[in-house]
Formats: C-alpha cells, structure tokens, sequence
C-alpha cells in the first residue's frame, strides 16, 4: 500500500461559526487527512521474530498489614517516612503485599551497626591498631561528611576544611593549657572559633567561585600551618601542641581507654550524620538543589536566593567542623601540625572523590578505604600511598560519581547498549520488545505505546508545508483539522522534554526551555536565540516538535 496520498486543496469550515463566535475566522484551507486505516495496516503487515527471554527484577515483598504503620512513623525532625513502601496486588497470587522502594535507610542501619559493633569483631592481635584506626575513621567520616556538604550540597570548592579544624584544635588546645579549661567545654569553644573562621572565609565564596576560591582557601591553610608552626607557644620546637584536658580518664586500662576513645568518635560520627540530614534534606538542601553548577541564573529568575543558602551552609558547617577540632584536641589531648599539611588536604580530596562527592555515604566509604590503607597497612611502607593514588586515578578515569555513582552509571550503559540491540532488530520508535515486556508490570504501557506509535505514524502524513505555513500566520486560535491534530498530539506529550517559553522581563523577549519531568529540577535553555514576539516563539516550538515527531 503506498505512503503517499493526493493533497487536495479544500475549505475547512469552522463549525463555530453558526454561533457566531469564529472570532472571524470561518474558514481556512486545509488538507485531506490520511486513512487512519492504512496506517494500521502497514503497522500490523510486518512481525518481528519473537523470543521467550526476559529479566524480571528482584524485590522482596511480604503480605500487606496496616495502612497507617509506615505513613506515620517518620525520621525526627524531618518529614521523611522511616522506610519507601507502597503496596502491590500480585497478579499471581492474587494478594496484597507490600515493597520496600528505597533500602538505603536499611543499609545505614546496618552499616552503624557493624561500626558499634567492630571492636568485638577485631582479632585480638591487631585490636589496638584497629582501635586506634577506628577512632581516626570515625572523626576524618565526621571532617568529610561536613565538607561534603560544603563541596557537594553548598556547591563551594573550599580546601579550608582542615584549616578550620586545625585552628579550632591549636586554640582550644592552648586555652585548656593556659587556663585549665575542662574537656568539655572545648568542643563548644571550638565551635564558636570555627563560626568566626567560617564568616572570615565565607566572604570571598560571594565574589569568587571554582578554581580561584579553591586557591585562596588552600593558600589560607598554607597561612595557618606556617603561622603555628613558627609560633613558640603554639609548639614549634615539638611539632605541635599537647596537654590539654581530655575525656578519657588515665585511670583506665590501655585497652579500656582505646575503647573510649573508640566510641567517643563514634558518637561525633552520628552527629555529623545528623547534622548531614537535617541540612541536605531539609530547606537548605531543597532550594540549592533546584541551583546546581551553571544553572544558577534561572534559579535566581524563580525567585530562589542560593547564594544566602550557600552562605548559611557555609557558616553552619563551618562551626560544626570548629566543633570537631575542640573535639579531636580532647581526644587526643592536643595537636600536631600535621593537620594542616599538604597531604592531609589531599587525602581528605581522595576520601570524597572515592566515594562520590555530595553523598554522605560516599564521604564514610572513602574515608574507610583511606583510613585502611593509611592506617592499618603500615608495614607496606609508602607503597600504600602508591595504591590510594592509584585508586582516586581509577574512580577518576572510569567512574562519574565515585563508588556510589556504579549503579547508576552501569544501568545508563545498559540501556543504551539495549538500546543499540534492538536498534538492530526492531523499527524505529517501534513498541516494546519481548525482554522489555517482561519488566513492564502495567500492561496498558505497552498498549498505549503501540496506539502511540501509531498515532506518530499517522501525523506524519499530515505533515505539509500548507500546515506550517498556517501555524506560522496564526499559532493560536482555531486551526484547520489536520493542523488540529497535531496540535493536540503535541499537547499530550508527557512534561519531561517539553518544550516551554521563558520570558525575559528585563528585554521582554522569550527563550524556548524544556522541562525536566522532575520535581526540583530546574528546566534547561535549549537554545540561545531570542524571539521578540510571542507568536515567533510558539511558531519555533512548534518548529522543533515537528522535527522530533519526524525523527521519531
């Protein structure tokens, strides 16, 4: 059957001008509309060869219970539900049952517990290093975690992080020397110093941003390790500052007192995690997902204010690491002036770039993998400085999110290699093959993509110079039936990828925008081009829909 038919200049008559409300376009010229028929039965002539092959998804389910028990229970102080789950009918047995969407709050769970838990896993002969490698995990998670948010959620390159730690350690330090301040009180002065340092340093992040501010922080921590190194009262003849009160009493054991310590970082590593979510998953966290990198203009054209979210992160997180200085100088009884080395700097770098930047879990995963081999593989000499490079090189090279970042970079490989094999076998923008069916659970996604794909076939042919000659006279308003039809095609079309207009106020022009289809992700400027009047910016949308329908 052929694909063509015969155009026929006709007269469409506007059935509302009976009524008298045409808004005096009564007629217009318009074209023969295809056979829907034929369409159907060119798509129906051709079946591809079909094979009983498939992948179906693993979950666990178990029968359904109370309605309200999930819905209610919720992590403090947030409004997140303890676990994602929603109930299923299962076709087979005929049941209710329920799943668990997201598994992440069960593998937290599970990884703290194995943490609480690891002095009773350490063998005996290595228990003192372990403990002593634990406790320096514990507090570096915490230091990562807190510049995580800085680097992933804040979205400000800083390399002060560990001068901020170091000089809320050396300060602390030398008030508990100078004035017997108690252990306890020098986490919260510690505190307050990281505050003021955080605001000194929060001003460039206003001016500057990327490469540059990442100089001027690293040159801040040169500043700091050289101020207290050549500085007698801070320790420059020993290599640091020690004699500070400390929470672990003298009077225990060895064992006793790495214990202590053990679980002392432990607690500041839940804090930091606490305080990880109740930022990233709050306001905060909210308004600067909606500003990520280069995206700032049009979040600032929605009203959202990130550069104050940036600011108060800054400020916020910068005095909860000042908080973690007075703590490491309690828990060690003061500072060396390694914290501010270069190389400090730059394993806290490997420790975020292993484990993914932005992700609480990615800063903890990195951290224990450096910590490891930092740490606890001693006897191999610089060799294990050799490896972690090695590691951050690989994660770096191959990998866009670090270790965390797998998953999601794998299930994008996948698919386009899916792609690219039924690419070989099925017609362009074809319906669903075999293997995909399989994992499809509603039915009607698979029927409703077949009447799609037959739609788009049958627009095609109404595609003719006589119809966007039409548009472009009058984009809005009553059209002709066959240019009607697209438009309502065009209607439909779901919101990720649609097309929208942007208008300028400050040159009252309009930009033509996609929307992402989800929810706190900002739309995307699809082109450059500025359009002075309205109708020329529908006319190029409708310009653009035309071109993705033919190369659908």
């Amino acid at each position: 059957m052929s694909d063509t038919f015969e155009r026929k200049q006709l007269r469409w008559i506007n059935p509302l001008a009976v009524w008298g409300t045409a808004e005096g376009l009564d007629e217009v010229a318009s074209v023969t509309t295809p056979n829907p028929r034929d369409v159907w039965d060119d798509n129906t002539a051709y079946k591809v060869k079909t094979h009983k092959v498939g992948r179906l998804k693993h979950y666990v389910v178990w029968p359904a219970h109370g309605e309200t028990l999930w819905s209610r229970w919720r992590w403090w102080p947030t409004r997140r539900n303890l676990l994602h789950i929603h109930g299923l009918y299962n076709r087979k047995t005929l049941k209710a049952e329920k799943k668990i969407d997201d598994r992440r709050p069960i593998y937290w769970a599970l990884a703290l517990i194995v943490i609480a838990l690891g002095p009773l896993l350490f063998p005996a002969s290595m228990q003192n290093t372990l403990l002593s490698a634990g406790a320096i995990f514990c507090i570096f998670a915490a230091i990562n975690v807190c510049w995580t948010l800085i680097v992933g959620t804040a979205s400000i390159f800083s390399l002060a992080t560990y001068a901020v730690v170091g000089v809320s350690a050396f300060m602390t330090t030398w008030a508990s020397i100078q004035y017997g301040l108690p252990w306890y009180t020098m986490p919260v002065m510690g505190t307050v110093i990281g505050g003021a340092m955080g605001a000194l340093i929060a001003f460039p992040a206003l001016r500057l941003d990327g490469f540059y501010y990442a100089l001027l922080t690293l040159g801040l921590n040169e500043l700091c390790r050289v101020f207290f190194t050549t500085s007698k009262q801070f320790g420059s003849a020993s290599g640091g500052l020690y004699g500070a009160d400390t929470y672990i009493p003298d009077t225990l054991s060895p064992l006793a007192q790495s214990l202590t310590g053990y679980y002392g970082a432990f607690l500041l590593l839940l804090a930091a995690l606490f305080l990880f979510r109740f930022i990233n998953g709050k306001r905060l966290g909210r308004i600067l997902r909606m500003a990520p990198e280069k995206r700032e203009a049009f979040a600032q054209a929605c009203g959202v204010d990130y550069r104050t979210a940036r600011v108060t992160i800054f400020l916020v997180t910068s005095a909860a690491l000042g908080f973690i200085g007075g703590f490491y100088a309690a828990q060690y009884r003061g500072v060396a002036f390694s914290i501010f080395s270069f190389d400090t700097v730059l394993l806290g770098l490997a420790m975020l770039t292993i484990g993914g930047i932005g992700k609480a879990e990615g800063a903890i995963l990195g951290t224990l993998v450096v910590t490891f081999l930092d740490k606890v593989l001693i006897e191999i000499g610089p060799l294990r400085y050799f490896l972690i490079g090695l590691i951050m090189l690989a994660v770096v090279l191959f990998l866009n999110k670090g270790y965390f970042g797998i998953k999601q970079q794998f299930n994008a490989w996948r698919d386009k290699k899916r792609g690219e094999w039924r690419s070989m076998r099925a017609e362009k923008g074809g319906e669903a093959l075999p293997e995909e069916a399989t994992e499809i659970d509603d039915k009607d996604e698979l029927f409703f993509r077949r009447f799609d794909k037959l739609q788009r076939d049958h627009l095609k042919k109404m595609i003719c110079p006589e119809i966007i000659e039409e548009h472009r006279r009058r984009p809005l308003g009553q059209h002709s039936e066959a240019l009607e039809r697209v438009l309502y095609y065009f209607r439909r079309s779901p919101m990720e990828d649609k097309y929208a207009l942007h208008h300028i106020a400050a040159t009252d022009r309009y930009k033509i925008i996609a929307f992402s289809g989800k929810r706190g992700v900002s739309p995307r400027v699809v082109e450059d081009r500025e359009y002075e009047t309205m109708d020329d910016a529908y006319h190029a949308i409708f310009m653009r829909r035309i071109h993705d329908l033919m190369e659908s």
